[in-house]
């Protein structure tokens, strides 16, 4: 017996999911995020964040340093001599027991 498979079911169903799918766009509306001219905006944002001022202007021409000062660092760091650092709190720390004795 050979029976042949009517391809209406398929083609049914192709046809509803396409009408289901169409009714989800919007024709009016221009497309999220400004379309393709707006394509790597996200990189260029995260890339500004990182830059403080790309064209900076100093009253100097180069801003003063110390070679001595610069090297007196190193040595300490070469010896293990570092200056530490103050220790910063930013949060205090307040508890209340409620505990009976």
């Amino acid at each position: 017996m050979n029976i042949e498979k009517s391809p209406l079911p398929g083609l049914a169903a192709a046809l509803v999911l396409a009408v289901g799918l169409s009714a989800c766009a919007t024709t009016d509306t221009p497309p999220y995020m400004g379309g393709p001219d707006n394509f790597g905006e996200a990189n260029r944002q995260t890339m500004m964040a990182q830059v403080i001022d790309p064209d900076p202007h100093y009253e100097t021409a180069i801003p003063e340093s110390s070679g001595d000062h610069a090297a007196d660092a190193v040595e300490r760091y070469r010896e293990d001599k570092v200056k530490k650092p103050e220790r910063m709190t930013t949060t205090k720390s307040m508890s209340s027991g409620g505990g009976s004795n």
